[in-house]
């Protein structure tokens, strides 16, 4: 039996953690013992709890309920919170998702007491150091045993990066093994999709004949500037189409702390554009199964478009996953109004009707098992 620790703590880790978790359980029980901390990242219950309860994830054993802090103060505490936890439980590897300061921590902290790390989305980049994502996931892909990369491309990144594609029958830090693994993500949406119908399929008010949009970056809700432009072309392209808009509670603060009454009374005012609370991953999912078009500056909600097969408009600079730019599904607008009306208006009189299977075939968790049992005994 092997124990594994899974760190958690953005709500997009509590929703990739639920594939492994659920292949854990339905299939290797018996060999990988699974002890989950959520370092406490994210703490608004409709941020996080909300989604133990409706994925079905086990409850973590531990919480280190470190809430909102500066970037060092944050991480800070998760080392010290994640290494007490090592200490404890011993386990033979730590699983670590994505990008954020979880990630960081939980590499940080493994890999000074020489914990075999187990990075899953490894190898994405957006060449942009001013990310903190950007720093985080290289960090921790530069300490990682084993590293799973959802993309060609992600896996490109690290040979580049001077990763060997030699497999270790008995991989370290020092010889790390690297897979093209797929995508866990989209194991995720083939299984939730029929759950979230199931569940939320008779409350659909929208219908099919919407354009779904997500806020959230710092990058966008923190500069007044990008933040107006942005909804200054929703405002518009709700002219002639309506928008659903579940607002995030920072994009929310944000946006009425910014803008003087007039400018919010028109936004609320516009009976095209229908902000929502935050949803759960099961209705966000359904939401993404019938817009038409999906604007979002998120990268879990640009791949889960792709998933779906709807065209995307990406509201940042650049993208980790360049895939689907180069596939001419998706398209950056960054927050530039003319971009994201002419984006969005092509899209709705061009829709795109190929997409490559390029993050896999929905099997990437059973894959990552299999490699945690086979490789870290």
């Amino acid at each position: 039996m092997i124990k594994i620790l899974t760190i958690i703590g953005a709500r997009p880790q509590i929703i990739k953690a639920s594939a492994l978790s659920r292949k854990i359980r339905d299939k290797f029980a018996e060999e990988i013992d699974e002890v989950i901390v959520h370092t406490g990242q994210h703490y608004d219950n409709n941020m996080s709890e909300v989604f133990f309860n409706e994925l079905n994830i086990p409850s973590p054993k531990y919480n280190l309920a470190v809430g909102s802090d500066s970037h060092a103060k944050q991480t800070a505490k998760m080392i010290d919170g994640i290494e007490r936890v090592l200490f404890q439980e011993e386990p033979q590897a730590i699983v670590l998702y994505g990008d954020t300061n979880s990630t960081l921590a939980g590499a940080i902290a493994a890999s000074k007491i020489h914990i075999p790390i187990v990075h899953i989305e490894a190898g994405l980049r957006s060449f942009d150091k001013r990310m903190p994502e950007e720093i985080n996931r290289i960090m921790c892909d530069h300490v990682s045993t084993l590293l799973f990369s959802p993309t060609t491309a992600g896996y490109n990144n690290l040979v580049r990066e001077g990763f060997s594609i030699e497999q270790h029958l008995q991989p370290t830090a020092n010889k790390p093994n690297i897979y093209h693994s797929g995508d866990i993500m989209l194991d995720n949406t083939l299984f939730f999709l029929q759950k979230a119908k199931e569940k939320y399929g008779n409350l659909n008010t929208h219908g099919d004949n919407f354009i779904l949009c997500t806020i959230h970056r710092n990058t966008n809700t923190d500069n007044k500037d990008r933040l107006q432009s942005i909804f200054n072309a929703l405002m518009y392209i709700s002219q002639k189409e309506k928008i659903v808009l579940p607002l995030h509670p920072r994009t929310k603060k944000m946006l009425y702390s910014m803008f003087d009454s007039v400018y919010l009374k028109s936004l609320e005012a516009n009976d095209n554009i229908d902000i929502i609370e935050p949803v759960s991953f099961l209705q966000m999912t359904l939401l993404e199964s019938l817009a038409k078009v999906i604007i979002t500056d998120s990268g879990g909600v640009q791949k889960e478009a792709y998933y779906l097969e709807k065209p995307c408009v990406i509201l940042r600079e650049q993208t980790e996953w360049v895939e689907i730019v180069e596939s001419k599904n998706a398209a950056i607008a960054d927050a530039d109004f003319e971009k994201i009306v002419f984006t969005v208006q092509n899209y709705i009189n061009n829709p795109p009707k190929n997409y490559p299977k390029i993050f896999g075939d929905g099997n990437a968790s059973e894959f990552i098992c299999n490699e945690i049992k086979n490789k870290l005994h």
